[in-house]
């Protein structure tokens, strides 16, 4: 009686370790299947976009780029001051005498052209920016997804342990009465 509850015991515990490999199985394959669901929405790649650019777009980043620094800044005081200066010095052979009316004229066509092509290239960066922000949702989702996946499972395994020991624990009251 004794050694059949032996091998009752053994045969137990052959079947609790066969429950546990099958379960971590299936968990890897849900893994690989949380993967490859998150990983479909992911695929959004962000450079190629800069491959398809017309001629407009990559001249209105150009000119919003360049209408943006410091060397826009300081060469566009530069040109106004030299055309006050010439024009001040050639008095009555001026191209443009003093109210510098061709001046006016001139700044008033260079911010008309100037402001629709920094707002395209805003436009632009907008969508870019909507879609990095779109990714990074995508990105957090899969890795509140991956960790909830392993708080499950640490909760399994945490449950399976105290079920083995439980298990382990009748069998020895078996095995010492």
């Amino acid at each position: 009686e004794g050694r059949s509850c032996l091998m009752e015991g053994e045969t137990r515990r052959q079947d609790l370790l066969k429950q546990l490999l099958e379960s971590a199985e299936s968990d890897a394959a849900n893994e690989e299947l949380l993967d490859k669901l998150v990983a479909q929405n992911l695929s959004v790649d962000l450079s190629q976009d800069d491959d398809f650019e017309t001629r407009g777009q990559k001249a209105a980043d150009a000119v919003a780029k360049f209408a943006g620094s410091w060397a826009f800044i300081v060469s566009f005081i530069l040109v106004l001051i030299g055309w006050m200066c010439i024009n001040l010095l050639l008095a009555s052979g001026a191209f443009d005498p003093f109210p510098f009316i061709l001046l006016n004229l001139v700044l008033s066509c260079v911010a008309a052209v100037q402001a629709p092509l920094i707002m395209m290239s805003q436009n632009r960066q907008e969508e870019k920016d909507r879609q990095r922000a779109e990714n990074d949702y995508y990105v957090n989702l899969k890795k509140e997804l991956i960790i909830g996946d392993l708080h499950r499972k640490i909760d399994d395994i945490i449950d399976r342990q105290e079920k083995l020991q439980r298990s382990l624990e009748e069998l020895e009251k078996k095995e010492n009465r």
